[in-house]
């Protein structure tokens, strides 16, 4: 029987409820111990937790956090190879384990690049290409740029197209601008997702210049569109790198053919959203390859400019109407903002402590009491971003710019949850 415990840990970090039962002290020891690697203060806090006599396998096998997570995972996580030998080779303890969110340890050890215990774990039979919420070992190594990791699981036989939630490993390369890593990863450099992006389009996404430079030279499809999952309708890698404003993602685009005067659902065109982004440079570049459209009076860069600015309502007109009160947000009760601030504080310091689950699970309880205030929704987008889920982050940062608040976040949000 497992002996599990509201403990929420990663990364030598717990984090329980106060005041602690002694049951609660032993397991927290017990994991932390885990995590340092101690072997022989592993074995005398294992043994003190053997109440039933059952033996150290059958007990270190029974603890478990909240997620499922056990010692070999902490172990692994950590780079603990003496300790991970102990658990495997004498307790016979399961390399292929998986918590709550199906992650097993050489996936914890791949993520922090502890390349010998891979290795290890491996050789003992853990499977690199097991799937959890957060992509396979591959996929973790390639995100954070484990260049060796990468080359290591690719020797063995990994399958370099493997897809996970959001993508191949090259994806989750680019999406995190690891450049290295997106050279050895380059073997299929047009495959489209699952949410009908490519890896252009998410270089082109968190404005990694590198990669798109290395992904154009490559040969990638510089008019592939994304499907309708990802953004409202489709759009090529021209017309996002237009919309964020990056000047140089441009002109590459340009010169390796990419078409300017693709139009989306709504009618723009890539020198509508650069206009749109401000961005001069890019509306220098569009302009003279771009054919003059509806609307624009003066084709020029500051005729394009500013009638896209009265297309948004950027005018002083339009920016004094902005600062309006809504009157359909609801009026909140002292007691509810209590509650939301006291929830929100909490969201705040699980965040610092880079617990972010626990952070994501108050920042939604301060928002059950307050859905006006748009800091929560940009401070749990930002968990579920770390916690690997775009959908949900991109999801609560648009939340964050539609209530017109923080919105110098919200659309770093938006940029990072595009990453994923």
């Amino acid at each position: 029987m497992e002996m599990e415990y509201e403990i929420v840990c990663f990364d030598s970090f717990f984090h329980l409820p106060a005041p602690l039962t002694e049951a609660q002290k032993q397991v927290l020891a017990f994991l932390e111990s885990a995590c340092a690697g101690d072997v022989e203060l592993f074995k005398k806090l294992a043994k003190g937790l053997d109440h039933d006599g059952k033996g150290l396998a059958a007990t270190v096998a029974g603890v478990k956090d909240a997620q499922k997570r056990g010692s070999l995972h902490f172990a692994a996580g950590e780079g603990k190879i003496d300790l991970c030998k102990y658990l495997v080779d004498d307790l016979k303890m399961d390399v292929n384990e998986r918590d709550k969110e199906g992650e097993t340890p050489v996936l914890n050890a791949a993520r922090h690049g502890h390349t010998a215990t891979v290795q290890y774990l491996i050789d003992k039979g853990a499977e690199p290409a097991i799937l959890s919420t957060s992509g396979a070992a591959l996929h973790n190594a390639a995100r954070n740029g484990h260049i060796e990791l990468v080359k290591f699981f690719l020797s063995i036989g990994v399958d370099i197209d493997l897809q996970s939630d959001v993508g191949t490993p090259l994806m989750w390369a680019v999406g995190h601008r690891q450049k290295d890593v997106v050279k050895v990863l380059l073997a299929n450099f047009n495959q489209v997702g699952d949410d009908g992006m490519s890896p252009l389009q998410a270089a082109v996404a968190v404005d990694s210049f590198p990669c798109v430079e290395l992904l154009v030279k490559a040969g990638a499809n510089v008019n592939v569109m994304t499907g309708e999952g990802m953004w409202c309708g489709e759009m090529t890698p021209l017309l996002v790198a237009a919309r964020k404003g990056n000047a140089e993602s441009v002109k590459c685009l340009l010169q390796a053919g990419a078409d300017p005067n693709f139009t989306d659902q709504d009618g723009y065109k890539p020198i509508h959203y650069a206009a749109r982004s401000d961005s001069r440079e890019c509306v220098e570049a569009l302009l003279t390859v771009t054919s003059d459209t509806w609307g624009v009076c003066e084709w020029t860069v500051d005729g394009v400019i500013e009638f896209m600015k009265s297309e948004q309502g950027l005018t002083e007109a339009g920016r004094q109407a902005n600062k309006r009160p809504k009157k359909d947000l609801p009026e909140l009760s002292p007691e509810a903002k209590k509650k939301a601030a006291d929830a929100k504080a909490k969201g705040d310091e699980a965040f610092d402590r880079k617990d972010f689950a626990a952070a994501k699970d108050a920042y939604t309880l301060a928002i059950s009491y307050d859905p006006t205030d748009g800091t929560l929704f940009s401070g749990r987008s930002d968990c579920w971003f770390h916690l690997g889920q775009g959908e949900s982050a991109l999801t609560d940062a648009k939340a964050c710019k539609r209530l017109g608040q923080d919105l110098a976040k919200a659309y770093y949000r938006e940029g990072a949850a595009l990453r994923l």
